[in-house]
């Protein structure tokens, strides 16, 4: 049975992962606040800059906190290492083939294997680090790293079960997981499309209910076809896939004792 927290998490992480998901919640859902007239519509480049210069350096501060507390060891920070190389070589495999991303199967047996707070560094690490290794950089990377660090926090939280209805847990979870990231991407940038027929365009000042109405015509209309193809691989590569690679990961933990600390016991010898 897994789904335990191995690699775990300090209270002061945990405050600074509820800080750095304020920040994303902002700056994910600003547009739906502002007035009409809202001098941040006009730039949104920067509002994606300003997410970003606060996004990294709060994750730095995370991972200090971690090696300050003790939770964030060096065979920790090298398992991370690894397994963000080999997300970075999934998303270049993936990256041509609509739907069918197989880094997100990844990112949520870590978060689901290692823990919650492992699951969030990982999601935003891996996104950044592949997004620098296949060029994929633009005032989309934040909040496409936002988003993964959330899932990846999610699939650390989710329950324990027996390993069977563990590996369907995962699978439904993953689908969800597929389609809300995609809804999550396409609400940072809706508000700012032209040319959008006014029944699924964003309305600066509108009430919140018209504008929520209005990002429901224009996802389901746009891209929720995309996303129910991801959500199709996510199940797939959960259910072949899950129960291998999270026995693979206690085996790794169990050698890696995490969290444990070394203790020394003093011996004297008679003379």
């Amino acid at each position: 049975m897994t789904g335990r927290n191995i690699v775990p998490m300090s209270r002061r992480t945990s405050s600074l992962l509820f800080l750095t998901s304020g920040i994303g919640l902002v700056a994910f859902t600003w547009p739906l606040f502002v007035s009409a007239n809202s001098a941040l519509l006009a730039n949104h480049g920067r509002v994606a800059t300003w997410a970003f210069t606060a996004l990294v350096p709060l994750l730095l501060a995370v991972a200090v906190a971690e090696v300050r507390d003790g939770t964030l060891e060096v065979k920790t920070v090298a398992l991370l290492a690894i397994l963000v190389a080999i997300g970075t070589v999934l998303r270049i495999v993936g990256s041509g083939i609509i739907g069918g991303e197989p880094l997100f199967a990844l990112l949520i047996l870590s978060g689901r294997g290692l823990g919650r707070g492992f699951g969030y560094l990982y999601g935003a690490t891996v996104l950044l680090c592949s997004a620098l290794a296949t060029g994929f950089v633009g005032p989309w990377l934040p909040f496409q790293m936002l988003a993964c660090a959330w899932m990846g926090f999610a699939a650390g939280c989710l329950p324990a079960l027996s390993p069977r209805r563990e590996r369907l847990m995962l699978a439904v979870f993953g689908g969800v997981a597929a389609i809300a990231y995609g809804t999550l991407l396409d609400l940072w940038f809706w508000p700012f499309q032209t040319g959008l027929a006014s029944r699924i365009s964003y309305v600066p000042g509108a009430a919140l209910s018209t504008n929520l109405q209005h990002f429901f015509f224009f996802d389901l209309t746009t891209s929720l076809g995309f996303d129910l193809l991801q959500a199709v691989t996510n199940v797939v590569l959960l259910l072949v896939f899950s129960t291998a690679i999270l026995r693979a990961l206690d085996r790794t933990a169990r050698r890696a004792a995490f969290g444990v600390k070394a203790t020394f016991l003093n011996s004297s010898v008679d003379h």
